[in-house]
C-alpha cells in the first residue's frame, strides 16, 4: 500500500475504533510512515478474497485491544499461505528441455496466487458433484472407460463378462440382463451349477461360464418385445 491508502486504512480504522485516532499533525505523519513501513507488500485489496477492511473489522470484532500494523500484516501473510497450500502448479506452456523457462512461468504463476492476482490452481482438489460434461461426453463417445486392449487382456481373467460382451456385440440378447427362472441369479449375476440331489433338494454353487439356455430364451424374447407366455 502507499502513503494514500495507508491514510484511508487509519481514516477507516479511526471510524470503527477511535482509539486508533491521532490529532497532532506530526504525530499522524509518522503513524502513516509506521504503518506503509509494514504494510508495503500488503495490498489493500485484491480480485480473489482480501480486502484489508475486512481483515480490520474481523479484528475488531474479535480482540479488545486496538488494531497494529502488525495485526493487518500477519493476517495479510495467513492468507497469501492458505492460497498457495491451495494452489496446484499448473503444467506450463514453456518447453520443458528449457528449465529456466520452465522455472520462470512456474514462479510467475506462483507470485500471481500469492498477490490475489490469480485464483490458486485446484484442479487436484476433490469436489462435490459427478463427473465433469466433457468426461461424460467422452464416455459417451468410446462406450467405455476401459480401452479395447486393456479390456481385451482382462477377458481371460473375466470369462463371464467377456462371453457377455461377445453376445452383445454379434447382435445376441443379454442374456444377463434378465434372472434366471432356473438357478435364480439375478440380473447382471451370472449363472449358478444346479443339481438335484437324492433328496431333490438343489446342489452345488459353483459359477457357469455361460448363461442357462432357458435364460438366453427369456433375453430373446424380452428383447423382441414379445409377451412372456
Amino acid at each position: 500500500m502507499d502513503r494514500r491508502e495507508v491514510a484511508a486504512v487509519l481514516a477507516y480504522t479511526g471510524r470503527l475504533d477511535p482509539r486508533t485516532i491521532v490529532t497532532g499533525t506530526g504525530e499522524a505523519r509518522d503513524q502513516i510512515a509506521q504503518w506503509q513501513e509494514l504494510l508495503d507488500d500488503v495490498p489493500f485489496a485484491t480480485d480473489h478474497g482480501w480486502d484489508v477492511r475486512e481483515a480490520i473489522r474481523t479484528h475488531i470484532l474479535d480482540s479488545p485491544y486496538p488494531i497494529l500494523p502488525v495485526d493487518i500484516a500477519r493476517r495479510w501473510r495467513a492468507h497469501r499461505r492458505d492460497r498457495l497450500d491451495r494452489h496446484t502448479d499448473p503444467t506450463p506452456a514453456a518447453d520443458p528441455d528449457d528449465p529456466v523457462a520452465w522455472r520462470a512461468e512456474l514462479l510467475r504463476a506462483r507470485h500471481a496466487v500469492a498477490a490475489g492476482v490469480a485464483a490458486p490452481s485446484t484442479h487436484r482438489q476433490i469436489n462435490r458433484g459427478g463427473p465433469s460434461r466433457h468426461v461424460e461426453e467422452r464416455l459417451r463417445e468410446v462406450g467405455s472407460c476401459i480401452p479395447p486392449a486393456v479390456r481385451a487382456e482382462l477377458a481371460h481373467y473375466r470369462p463371464t463378462r467377456a462371453a457377455r460382451d461377445a453376445a452383445v456385440v454379434q447382435g445376441m440378447p443379454d442374456a444377463l440382463g434378465v434372472r434366471c427362472e432356473w438357478c435364480h441369479a439375478p440380473a447382471g449375476a451370472p449363472c449358478r451349477q444346479r443339481r438335484a440331489g437324492p433328496d431333490g433338494a438343489a446342489r452345488g454353487n459353483a459359477v457357469r461360464a455361460t448363461p442357462h439356455p432357458s435364460r438366453i430364451d427369456l433375453a430373446a424374447v424380452r428383447a423382441d418385445g414379445r409377451p412372456i407366455a
